[in-house]
């Protein structure tokens, strides 16, 4: 499972989830949602400002577009950067600088954001559509509701044999921490080979597990198809 599924970043804001998939979309931005519509952009990425750019012009366009940031300054690509501003210099777009701090709706649709201006004002934007571009984030899933020990959205596990708090359960790589954790590619490697063995103790309590080498052992090349 690693960290998670990496989702999308949504905005936190009370009121705001009953609009999502009809209103609101934090998932890939796609131009059937905007088409004639007074856009609000949130982000200050790359996928926010090339947003904001592709619904400024073409047969799909909306009838206005805005980019909402906390401030005047974007961690997108300075080519991007620099389009987009050209573009408002050009009155494809415009810019607001605020943080949402409210909502209003009416009959069952959203209609504006409170903002709260870099002055400490609050102001209302208005709009038909909210497509947030806010990153990813990783979400754990069904793996979170199983009962197991976490710590930190992680698996608690034991470093004998990587077991969880659930006997026949056992967790390797990111999704796990114990003292000591590192997150390498070699240490998961070390992790698995431990969980092997310990499994393998569960499986067939009876037998004895031996060690063997790809350097002398006939049973590994006859597996690895070198005799």
């Amino acid at each position: 499972a690693g960290v998670g599924a990496f989702v999308p970043r949504r905005m936190v804001l009370e009121g705001l989830a009953p609009f999502e998939g009809t209103q609101v979309f934090a998932e890939h931005p796609t131009p059937e949602h905007w088409a004639g519509q007074h856009l609000v952009v949130a982000g200050d990425g790359d996928s926010a400002l090339q947003t904001c750019l592709d619904a400024s012009t073409g047969p799909q366009a909306a009838a206005s577009v805005t980019l909402l940031h906390r401030r005047d300054q974007f961690s997108a690509e300075p080519d991007l950067i620099n389009r987009m501003r050209q573009a408002c210099q050009e009155g494809r777009m415009r810019f607001v600088a605020g943080q949402p701090t409210g909502l209003r709706a009416e009959g069952g649709r959203l209609q504006a954001l409170e903002l709260l201006n870099p002055q400490g004002e609050s102001e209302w934007l208005t709009l038909d559509v909210l497509q947030t571009c806010l990153g990813l984030s990783p979400k754990l899933g069904p793996v979170a509701q199983w009962g197991l020990a976490m710590e930190r959205k992680q698996l608690v596990v034991n470093t004998e044999n990587f077991g969880t708090s659930e006997p026949g359960i056992f967790a390797v790589g990111d999704i796990n921490t114990y003292p000591g954790k590192k997150k390498l590619i070699l240490c998961g490697f070390h992790e698995a080979t431990l969980a092997a063995f310990g499994a393998v103790a569960l499986l067939r309590p009876e037998e004895k597990t031996l060690l063997q080498y790809t350097t002398t052992s006939t049973l590994l090349h006859q597996r690895l198809g070198l005799v």
